[in-house]
């Protein structure tokens, strides 16, 4: 996959299928519209996901919002979804008040050459929201590019979107979330040396500190499976401040059933499953070790349930 932060200009002969939006999770909405445009990949016609770095509400706030994927974390998303480019552009006063038809002859036409769009029915863009996907059909007429149009994907009722999975990560319904997503939350980081005070009660663990933007699931305890060097391992995660040891700043720390390895260095990949329980203040070590105890076997079962073991797997 190419990732760029600009508009390519596609070669002379090539054309491409594209999809626009902000794509934040790449949740199963989003996954139909990439499916789409990948029915139309051959080798003359590119797929393309067309985004930017912030929202025009974000831009015209001067705000980055907490996103269900970083940047990094959405290249690596949009690989495993086999496109062939990721055009992630910054967000730019030009490009907020480029008129529709401006921005569709520049960036779809003459640079991508589009021979088909695949958008959600709330797509907007342009000057003052203007451009609409009325406004698209009418332009592929002129410009020889098909439209489709594609419905919402809904959780009963509901359409699913980015806002919806916040509000239940927000709530810790890590389940729910995985559903909407189509793939289990997840925080990616390096491995960072802590205080080891896991060390003393047994429980060794690997911290990480998330990026700033990430939007993480309440404070507390949650059941996790982490992804490192090419393994997979089962275990528990507090999210928060520690409160009992008075860390300072909130992080990401792990406790990997089976696993003694040096660990520290390694780019980590955190999935979560279920929320367990708040993060507490234990009035001494021993305490802590006691409920991690309970974690642990509580853990262990929903795993071995989910799962059919819990101990160090392979990635295939």
């Amino acid at each position: 996959m190419i990732y760029t932060t600009e508009v390519p200009h596609l070669d002379f002969g090539i054309r491409s299928a594209v999809t626009l939006g902000k794509f934040d999770g790449f949740h199963r909405g989003h996954q139909k519209l990439v499916e789409r445009i990948r029915r139309r990949h051959n080798e003359n016609c590119r797929t393309v996901i067309f985004t930017f770095d912030l929202s025009c509400k974000a831009y015209q706030q001067k705000c980055v919002p907490k996103l269900l994927l970083t940047y990094e974390e959405k290249r690596e998303v949009a690989e495993a979804l086999h496109v062939d480019i990721l055009a992630e552009c910054p967000f730019t006063e030009e490009l907020m008040n480029m008129e529709p038809e401006a921005f569709v002859k520049e960036y779809l036409v003459d640079r991508l050459h589009a021979e088909y769009l695949a958008i959600g029915s709330d797509f907007r863009f342009g000057h003052n929201r203007s451009g609409t996907p009325q406004l698209l059909f009418s332009l592929g007429e002129k410009y020889g590019f098909e439209v489709e149009i594609i419905e919402k994907e809904k959780d009963g009722e509901r359409e699913i979107s980015s806002t919806y999975i916040r509000e239940e990560l927000e709530q810790g319904r890590m389940e729910k979330v995985q559903s909407l997503l189509g793939y289990p939350y997840f925080i990616k980081g390096e491995i960072v040396h802590g205080r080891q005070l896991g060390r003393t009660i047994g429980v060794p663990t690997a911290n990480l500190i998330p990026l700033p933007i990430k939007k993480l699931p309440p404070n507390g305890v949650y059941v996790t499976r982490s992804f490192i060097g090419g393994k997979a391992y089962s275990g528990i995660t507090n999210v928060g401040y520690k409160p009992t040891v008075k860390e300072n700043f909130i992080g990401v720390e792990t406790y990997l059933f089976n696993c003694n390895e040096n660990l520290y260095g390694q780019e980590a990949e955190v999935w979560f499953y279920k929320y367990l329980r708040s993060e507490k203040k234990f009035d001494s070590l021993s305490d802590l070790k006691a409920q991690l105890d309970i974690d642990v076997e509580i853990a262990r079962a929903f795993l071995e349930k989910e799962y059919g073991q819990v101990s160090e797997l392979r990635l295939s």
